[in-house]
Parts: C-alpha cells; sequence; structure tokens
C-alpha cells in the first residue's frame, strides 16, 4: 500500500472514530456509533498491516486469530454485570502494550539509527512517557479488577503519609527522565526505564488501593483515559498518525467523563488524578444506624402500584444482578396503560459503571423518555405517589446528605426518602458496595421488600 493510499484510510478511519463517539453519547445512536467505531477499526488495522512498515504479516496474522478468539470467547461469556470487570481488565491489556512497545522500539538499534540530536531527545521523551503511562494503567487497572470482582477489598487503603509517598514517586519519576534522556548507552538508559517502570507499577497499585468502592465507577473511566494518553504516547514513538488521534480522543473523551462524574459525585477532579480520590469525603467514622425496618409483600407492593398515580423506579446493581430489567420494562407498560405516569431515575454511576443501568433498560426496550438523569428527577420526587428502588444502595443514602463523617458524604444521591411512599426491593440488610449501612431502610414511608429481585418483580407483574 503506498504512502498516499496509507493516510487517505487514516484519515477514514479518524472520521468514523469521532462519529463513533458521537454516536455513543446518546441511547438512541449508540448501536449505530458502535458500528463507526468498528469499521474505523476494520480499516485502520487492515491499512496497518498492508503499509510498508509492517515486518511480518503472517506473524500480525497469527497474533490477531489467537486475541480475536479469546476477546470472541471472553465477550460471549461475560454477563453485564461483568461488564465493569471487563472493561478494567482490557485497559490493562493497552497499558502492559505501551509498556512492551516502549522497551521493544528502545531497543531496536534500527528504530534508534532514525534520530539524532533535538529529535533523538524528543523520541527519548516519548518512549519514557509511554512506559511512564502504560505501567500506571496496567497496574491500577488490575487492582481495579480486582476490587470491581471483590477479589480485593472495596476499603480504601490509607497508608500513612501516602500523599507524601505519591508525591515523593512523582518526583522520582521526573528525575529518572532526566537520566535516561541524557543516558549514554543503550543499557544505561534500559535500567533507568526498568527503575522508572517498578516505581510506576508500583504508583499504580496505590492510587487504586487508595480509592474507596463507592468511587470505582469514576476510577474506571479515569484508567480509560489513561490508557488512551498511553496509546498516544506509543502513536508518537511510532509516528503513526492514526494512533495518536486514537489515542487523543480516547484520552480526552475518558477525562471529560472523568471530570462530568467527578462533579455528579461532588469529588475533586484533581484528587482524581493525584490517587487521592475517595479519601477525603467523611472524617470520622459513620453514624450509626438504629430502627425497625417494615417489610411488604410482593402482593402488597402490586396493589400500592396499582393505585398510584405517579411512579418513580430507581434501579440499582442489584437488579443487574438478577437481570429484571425485561419484568420490569413489562410491569412499567401495564402501569403506564392503567393512566400511571411511570418513569425511571439513573444514578449517574448506577451498576459501577456509567450508563449501566441506562443500557439494561434500552435492551428491555423501555422507552428513552422516561428514564431520566438524578438531577431531572430529585425536584419531582416530593410529589411522586411511590419510588421503587430496586437494587440500589449507596446511591439512595441519605447519609451522603445528613451524615457528614459518611465515606460517601457529600455524594448527590436520588433523594427518593422524599417521596410519599418508599418501597426496597432487597435481598437482606447487607450494605452497599461502599459498605456503609442505609438509613432509608428505616424511615417511616420506607418498605422492604425482601428477596431475590426477579422473583419480586416477577410476582409483582402476575398481580398486575
Amino acid at each position: 500500500m503506498t504512502e498516499g493510499l496509507l493516510t487517505a484510510a487514516y484519515i477514514i478511519a479518524s472520521i468514523l472514530f469521532i462519529l463513533s463517539l458521537r454516536g455513543l453519547s446518546h441511547p438512541e445512536s449508540a448501536r449505530s456509533g458502535n458500528i463507526y467505531g468498528m469499521s474505523g477499526m476494520l480499516i485502520a488495522v487492515i491499512a496497518t498491516i498492508l503499509g510498508s512498515q509492517s515486518a511480518s504479516v503472517e506473524a500480525i496474522l497469527v497474533a490477531m486469530i489467537i486475541g480475536g478468539v479469546i476477546g470472541a470467547v471472553v465477550a460471549m461469556r461475560v454477563e453485564m454485570t461483568g461488564m465493569p470487570q471487563l472493561v478494567a481488565i482490557l485497559h490493562s491489556f493497552v497499558g502492559l502494550a505501551a509498556v512492551l512497545v516502549g522497551y521493544a522500539n528502545y531497543l531496536d538499534p534500527a528504530a534508534a539509527s532514525h534520530f539524532s540530536g533535538a529529535a533523538k531527545t524528543i523520541h527519548d521523551v516519548e518512549i519514557f512517557l509511554g512506559i511512564l503511562i502504560g505501567a500506571v494503567t496496567f497496574t491500577g487497572s488490575v487492582i481495579a479488577f480486582g476490587k470491581l470482582q471483590a477479589v480485593i477489598g472495596s476499603k480504601p487503603l490509607l497508608l500513612p503519609a501516602r500523599h507524601w509517598l505519591n508525591l515523593g514517586l512523582g518526583l522520582a519519576s521526573i528525575w529518572l527522565g532526566i537520566e535516561f534522556v541524557n543516558a549514554s548507552t543503550v543499557s544505561e538508559g534500559a535500567t533507568i526505564l526498568a527503575m522508572m517502570t517498578i516505581i510506576a507499577l508500583a504508583f499504580g497499585v496505590h492510587m487504586v488501593m487508595a480509592i474507596g468502592g463507592a468511587d470505582m465507577p469514576v476510577v474506571v473511566s479515569m484508567l480509560n483515559s489513561y490508557s488512551g494518553w498511553a496509546a498516544a504516547a506509543t502513536g508518537f514513538m511510532l509516528s503513526n498518525d492514526l494512533l495518536i488521534i486514537t489515542g487523543a480522543l480516547v484520552g480526552s473523551s475518558g477525562a471529560i467523563l472523568s471530570y462530568i462524574m467527578s462533579k455528579a459525585m461532588n469529588r475533586s477532579f484533581i484528587s482524581v488524578i493525584a490517587g487521592g480520590f475517595g479519601t477525603t469525603s467523611g472524617g470520622g467514622s459513620s453514624a450509626e444506624v438504629e430502627g425497625e425496618t417494615v417489610s411488604i409483600t410482593a402482593e402488597e407492593t402490586a396493589g400500592l402500584l396499582r393505585e398510584a398515580k405517579s411512579i418513580v423506579i430507581v434501579p440499582g446493581y442489584g437488579m443487574a444482578v438478577a437481570q429484571a430489567q425485561h419484568p420490569i420494562a413489562e410491569i412499567t407498560k401495564r402501569l403506564r396503560a392503567n393512566g400511571a405516569n411511570v418513569r425511571f431515575g439513573i444514578h449517574p454511576v448506577a451498576g459501577r459503571l456509567p450508563g449501566h443501568m441506562n443500557v439494561l433498560l434500552a435492551e428491555a426496550r423501555v422507552p428513552y423518555d422516561i428514564v431520566l438523569e438524578m438531577d431531572e428527577i430529585n425536584g419531582d420526587l416530593p410529589n411522586t405517589d411511590i419510588v421503587l428502588v430496586i437494587g440500589a444502595n449507596d446511591t439512595v443514602n441519605p447519609a451522603a446528605k445528613d451524615d457528614p463523617n459518611s465515606p460517601i458524604a457529600g455524594m448527590p444521591v436520588v433523594e427518593v426518602w422524599n417521596a410519599k411512599n418508599v418501597i426496597v426491593m432487597k435481598r437482606g440488610m447487607a450494605s452497599g458496595y461502599a459498605g456503609v449501612a442505609n438509613p432509608l431502610f428505616f424511615k417511616e414511608n420506607t418498605r422492604m421488600l425482601f428477596g431475590d429481585a426477579k422473583d419480586g418483580v416477577d410476582t409483582i407483574l402476575r398481580e398486575l
């Protein structure tokens, strides 16, 4: 493939990637957004393989087949509830790839011979940054996967002088970067790179370990941004324009999403980048929650829903685990046919991944126009007859507003307790992912419908 055709293919792929991001901004256009993205990636891969820089097409094809088979098997087996974990571990692969490409490029004599003087200095900086960001992304994503998979505890690891530790690791990386650029031999530079890589791997672990479980959705978004910047640095390293564009798109969109989610959770965006996220809210221990819960049956719940004129449904991770979105959609249809005004209230981080609940409801064909964001629904809750909470916990916890010592203090939540009646569907009284007790369960207008969410909504559906 000539350089002109390669450039044209890269331009087309870049346009498709931009259209993909635009399509993914709304549920109605998300499917076309995915198609644009896949088409752009197909064009990019084919153009790169046929380009003049590909030395061994056979080896590339073998690697692609192996990776493609593994990816297809994993994608078909993963449940929707496991998507956050899958996204996190895929980010780790991007980071690891950046590290390996950086080392291979630095140790390749042919690659080094193309640069001299200022160009070599710039190239070395690109290698250093690519490996640094990639190593942080790799270990940070692995720890995020472990927390989401419950292999690692959700509580933040708050080491003494942790901020000074982060500062020290950062300063050490800067010093090593200066030494790396001034290294006189390849072996000396490789030794410095190895030292920096160890520091970056350690920083990735410490950064995510210091983040509480309730804030993990933002961490996944942040790591997505890091993986994009690692890819962009790799693109500069390899002089690949498309990789630079793609990495910049992923990095900037991930950073914007992290900023939006930080604002939605009343957290500091700078703290996200610095690795102190989730460690500053709540200065002491949470207040003890006392009282008695009042239970309700699914049959009684169906009776109350049948009589209600205004209903808000607040789904959470429990609905995803129970795969209860389809009967919920059918319940919504029947209640609306009965004349009720039924809407959904979605917290920005419900389900441990941005948009998780929206995807589940779209899969069950719930109309987009009745699925509202938290800010849109909170003002209407005082005029709502019944709020049905399905598997949500931290995102409807009044302690976020009432208890300044709570680990989730300051986080905006769906203020369901302001409704006339609240029915909470939950397996038991266990705390949510943040490990915080929920005073909502003990309020006078709250009724607890215990049991599996799928069984509960199926019973309600039959009664309706």
